[in-house]
């Protein structure tokens, strides 16, 4: 058993980052971005008692704590009606149970040493390449001196072991390039994954158990990075009454939660295999539930203390979709920390920093996304633009202490389903703007879960000055259907609104007295986002945030599984 103070230090560092203010495919539509106003004024249940101690000063309400989170909490507590809130604490690099690295050690491959322009005149990208690739025969860092490097073409990382480090918002790199831009990322991070054998569930996976079981798991042992997924049967897309939504994935199979072997226990049969992070759903035999061996991810790669521009010509941003500054693909273990935006040079940009988007992760896990400011996006249309912190497909990712400010989205989930266990914690989310087209009218741009079915996330101690929404998308996107389940906004505070819509239930508990709530089943606005969604999500301690004890369930988590090792 570690102590208490041993803890926080520990806490302290692994989510160490900048606090301070400055999102796969949306074809065919354009997003329902129409903030819905609800007025809980007078209607806040649940909020906090006096203190009405013995002296009896009411001018300094007491904290409070969420019935869903006693001071006994344990991962397997359920409160009324068998409401409970998921353990996120696994979310972020190394499951959160250690600081990023140090890598003031790593040996250095300095680009400008390789020929690299730091005055912009002339493109550095063959330069900055070669380091990368020098970098990633051994593992290294690669260094960014302060000064402005001009690239004109592309960046890719695919070795374990490389980081792209800068010394802040004064090393800056800008990207020029947008032909030929949709899809892609101006920098890269892919690995290439590859599954193994199809390992059959022979019982259900059980909703919060890290444990299932397989008629033969020899081919397994500790350590092996594993998927667990299933096929979206007839009988799950009916049971979630989505026949008239779901239908790109249907009769496929998806990996639903990426996840590491820890034990696996031969001796009786059937076999079972115990895994690092609990499921976040019930996985069915009736469905196909199985393991699969997973090996190509690229581990222990970053960027860090960068400043990065990709807007250019106005009309070139909006001929392209779903581009992104920053990609990481079947990553593990990996992390940005202190990546800005700027303003782009080209007058035409009008003071724009980034084309379309910001930071992408796709089929990746473990990953911590710390104190970067991401802003301006000029193609704020549909397509996939304008999204600022976009994950899709992906498990356990941790967005810290990081500010989004102007995207359509700021912050998203996207595309598919298999994204679980992710994390906004300490986000700030504002001037969402979400536009019809170049020039064309704008609704308010909210962050949101964006396709089907997340599942178990969590939005922690954080301010939305535009919006949130986890909702019902019916024939959105490709028919992006119920978009949220089990998930949580917690602490949620600013000026804007949150609307809650999840499959079964969805957790709205302490939230700020300037932010309006939507809750309610006969407020499914104007294109029926609460349809199929019932019992309406849970309320709890509205108008309250300021004394719900503790601010941020995920540290809160993390500090109690972290004293339990």
């Amino acid at each position: 058993m570690i102590s208490r103070a041993l803890v926080r230090l520990a806490l302290a560092a692994l989510l160490s980052g900048c606090g301070a203010p400055a999102n796969d495919d949306d074809s065919g539509a354009n997003d329902d971005d129409v903030a819905v106003d609800d007025d809980d004024s007078g209607d806040d249940d649940d909020a906090a008692n006096d203190d009405d101690a013995a002296d009896d000063d009411d001018t300094t309400p007491s904290s409070w704590r969420s019935e869903l989170f006693p001071e006994d909490w344990e991962p397997t507590f359920s409160g009324s009606d068998g409401a409970f809130l998921h353990d996120f604490s696994y979310a972020g690099y190394g499951r959160s149970e250690r600081a990023l690295p140090d890598v003031s050690g790593w040996t250095s491959f300095d680009v400008v040493a390789q020929g690299a322009d730091p005055t912009g005149a002339t493109d550095s990208t063959t330069a900055i390449q070669a380091a990368i690739d020098l970098a990633g025969v051994a593992g290294g860092r690669v260094d960014f001196p302060a000064g402005t490097f001009r690239v004109d073409d592309l960046l890719t990382v695919t070795a374990s072991g490389v980081v792209l480090v800068g010394v802040g918002e004064a090393s800056r790199i800008q990207f020029t390039r947008l032909e030929g831009m949709t899809g892609r990322g101006h920098i890269t991070f892919s690995g290439a994954l590859s599954a193994g054998a199809d390992l059959p569930l022979v019982a259900d996976g059980a909703n919060r158990s890290h444990v299932v079981r397989v008629s033969d798991a020899s081919s397994l042992e500790a350590g092996d990075q594993v998927d667990l997924g299933w096929t979206i049967t007839p009988e799950f897309v009916t049971e979630h009454e989505m026949d008239a939504f779901w239908e790109v994935s249907n009769g496929q199979w998806r990996a639903f939660f990426r996840r590491e072997v820890v034990t696996v226990d031969v001796s009786s049969t059937p076999h079972s295999v115990t895994l690092d992070v609990p499921l976040r759903y019930d996985a069915l035999t009736r469905d196909g539930a199985s393991l699969r061996e997973v090996t190509g991810y690229l581990t222990e790669v970053g960027i860090q203390s960068l400043a990065v521009a990709t807007a250019g010509e106005p009309a070139d941003a909006w001929s392209i979709d779903r581009s992104h500054a920053v990609l990481m693909q079947s990553v593990a273990d990996a992390w940005v920390s202190e990546l800005t935006s700027f303003e782009a040079p080209s007058p035409a940009t009008d003071g724009d920093h980034l084309a379309s988007g910001g930071i992408k992760l796709l089929d990746s896990k473990r990953v911590t996304v710390q104190g970067c400011n991401l802003a301006r996006p000029q193609n704020r249309g549909g397509g996939g633009n304008g999204y600022l912190y976009e994950v899709s497909r992906s498990s356990d990712i941790l967005f810290a202490d990081s500010v989004g400010t102007g995207g359509r989205h700021n912050f998203i989930q996207n595309w598919d389903f298999g994204t679980s266990g992710v994390v906004w914690l300490r986000t700030t989310s504002t001037e969402g703007r979400a536009l019809t087209g170049r020039g064309g009218f704008g609704t308010v741009g909210a962050s949101e879960f964006h396709h089907s079915l997340a599942m178990g996330n969590l939005i922690d101690d954080s301010v939305t000055d535009d919006a949130w929404k986890a909702v019902n998308r019916r024939t959105w996107s490709s028919g992006a259907g119920h978009t949220a389940t089990g998930s949580v906004f917690w602490n949620l505070r600013g000026t804007g609104t949150v609307t809650s819509f999840q499959y079964g239930l969805g957790y709205v508990i302490g939230t700020g007295s300037d932010l309006d709530v939507v809750t309610g089943l006969d407020q499914g606005g104007l294109f029926a986002e609460a349809s199929a969604t019932a019992p309406e999500d849970w309320r709890e301690g509205l108008g309250a945030a300021n004394t719900l004890e503790p601010q941020s369930l995920f540290e809160a988590q993390l500090e109690r599984r972290l004293a339990a090792q």
